[in-house]
């Protein structure tokens, strides 16, 4: 699954008219004095979709995503978003994007309403039409009640949605996410994730770079792994789990039974594997598999508490992808400022 593909720099100009991409990266590549952070790095992301960036510490997530948004230019290779040129193009770019970043950027001394209507002002928007995309954004949020508090007396999911509101205040076509719901509680993680496919829902593109898979398996449409600077793994998360292994189907007995264990053992075959009170094996034909173990188990009559057909995690997945001893040609790439 690793990216081989380059994305034509000449398809299209406009978003939606075209069928361009509404981000499409191109051989990037960036150095930070003798460490390289970015190696080679080329993906796109289709228009009212999620693209989740993963990668360890240090892999060059967060230098793609300052490329992207033209904070940072890049040595090698080139990037469009939005259908214009990240470099040549940068205030058509900016004008289109929307950027919330790792921590909670709003001022505590305003309220939260005071706060949206000011980065509207900063945007060119206007008083009267700032005023209403604030008051549409608080509702959005369900930030109405917390509207007129001061921002230092939000709760952490309460800043974090307030932020997200902020970055979409001139309402963006592409929205970059730097790790939304780091440090929030799992309540926090819900509301925003429902925050998020409500936006994707109405046309907006996003970006995400996380920490968490399972934001990643829960959220994205498509997944790109960077490791050491390179783009490692793409593609939807189903596609990416059944590029590691097969699924598996596991059996967990009432209890650790040595003699039952060894029976149900037997019954899976070859590649069976014992941990505890459950044994699992390969499921080489998927369901068909589970049925046929099912019925045999039945016959077998050994205490059984839960059977099941189990796929490859995105843990797995990472993990494999990412093992640096599968990429020895790879450079470490550890940006300067915190570029991750």
């Amino acid at each position: 699954m690793a990216s081989g593909r380059g994305i034509d720099p000449a398809a299209g100009t406009l978003l939606g008219v075209t069928g361009a991409p509404a981000i499409a990266a191109e051989h990037l590549a960036r150095s930070f004095g003798s460490t390289r952070a970015l190696v080679d790095v080329s993906f796109a992301v289709e228009a009212g979709t999620v693209c989740a960036l993963l990668g360890r510490n240090g892999a060059g997530k967060t230098t793609s995503v300052r490329i992207l948004t033209t904070l940072l230019p890049a040595d090698v290779g080139r990037a469009r978003v939005a259908g214009f040129d990240v470099t040549d193009q940068a205030t058509e770019v900016r004008t289109r994007i929307g950027v919330t970043g790792q921590t909670a950027t709003m001022d505590e001394l305003l309220t939260g309403a005071e706060n949206l209507e000011t980065i509207g002002r900063f945007c060119h928007l206007g008083a009267a039409t700032s005023r209403r995309r604030s008051r549409a954004l608080l509702e959005q949020f369900d930030l109405v009640d917390a509207g007129n508090q001061l921002v230092k007396r939000y709760s952490g999911g309460m800043r974090r949605r307030l932020d997200l509101a902020a970055s979409l205040i001139h309402e963006p076509e592409v929205l970059f996410l730097d790790e939304p719901t780091t440090g929030l509680d799992p309540v926090s993680r819900a509301e925003m994730w429902t925050s998020i496919r409500s936006l994707v829902s109405g046309g907006t593109t996003v970006l995400l770079t996380t920490q968490y898979l399972d934001e990643a398996d829960r959220l994205a449409d498509t997944i790109v792994v960077i490791d050491r600077g390179l783009v490692v793994a793409e593609g939807t998360p189903e596609q990416l789990k059944a590029s590691i292994g097969r699924p598996f189907v596991r059996v967990t007995l009432t209890e650790a039974d040595p003699a039952a264990l060894e029976q149900v053992g037997r019954l899976l075959g070859e590649g069976a594997e014992v941990r505890g009170r459950s044994v699992s094996a390969p499921a080489s034909d998927g369901l068909a598999t589970l049925d046929q173990v099912v019925v045999r188990l039945r016959d077998l009559g050994v205490p059984v508490h839960e059977v099941g057909l189990e796929h490859p995690s995105l843990d797995e997945v990472f993990s494999a992808v990412t093992d640096h001893s599968h990429h020895p040609g790879a450079h470490p790439a550890t940006a300067e400022g915190g570029g991750a």
